[in-house]
C-alpha cells in the first residue's frame, strides 16, 4: 500500500496529523498528498531540525483549539462550535444541530480544505461499526446548509465534502 493510499484509509477513521516525508519529486505528488488531507509533505533528503519545527507546528496547531478550561472549541470564519457543550453558533446566533450533524460539522470544519469521503464522515457521526446508506451524509449536510443557511460546506462531486478554507 503507498503513502495515499494509507492516508486515505486513516481520514477515514482519525485525524491525527500526517506529514508526508518522500522521495517523489514531482508537484502532483504533493498536490494530491495534500488534497488528500496530508498536513504537510517533506521531500527527502530533509533537515531533521526542520522535520522537528514542522512537527512542533503541527502539535503547536491541535492544541491551539484547546480553550483555558481545557473545552475543545472549533472557530472558522463566523461558525463556533463547543464540542464540550454541544453547541454551535453561526454568526452569532446559535444552530440547533443533531448530534450527527453536530460531529460532521465538527470533522470538516476541524480540517478546512481537506475533503472527507461519505464513509469517513459516518465513521466521524456515528460511533462503532455502523452499516448505514452512504446517502444519509448528504441528508445531514442538506439540512446544516438549509437550517443556518450555512454555506461554508462544499460539495467535491464523486468523492465527498469538505469545509471551504477561511
Amino acid at each position: 500500500m503507498d503513502g495515499i493510499e494509507t492516508l486515505r484509509q486513516l481520514r477515514e477513521k482519525s485525524d491525527l496529523p500526517v506529514i508526508f516525508l518522500t522521495s517523489m519529486e514531482e508537484e502532483i505528488d504533493e498536490l494530491m498528498g495534500l488534497k488528500m488531507g496530508a498536513d504537510d509533505y517533506i521531500r527527502k533528503p530533509f533537515s531533521a531540525r526542520l522535520l522537528v519545527e514542522r512537527v512542533k507546528v503541527l502539535l503547536r496547531r491541535a492544541h491551539a483549539a484547546v480553550t483555558k478550561d481545557g473545552s475543545k472549541i472549533v472557530e472558522r470564519g463566523e461558525l463556533k462550535l463547543d464540542s464540550e457543550r454541544h453547541s454551535c453558533t453561526w454568526k452569532n446566533e446559535p444552530v440547533t444541530l443533531t448530534v450527527s450533524e453536530f460531529f460532521i460539522l465538527e470533522a470538516l470544519a476541524s480540517r478546512p480544505g481537506v475533503v472527507k469521503g461519505r464513509s469517513a464522515l459516518i465513521g466521524a457521526a456515528y460511533e462503532g461499526d455502523t452499516h448505514m446508506d452512504e446517502r444519509t451524509i448528504d441528508s445531514h449536510v442538506k439540512r446544516l446548509r438549509r437550517n443556518s443557511e450555512f454555506d461554508m460546506i462544499q460539495t467535491v462531486y464523486g468523492i465527498g465534502y469538505s469545509f471551504k478554507e477561511v
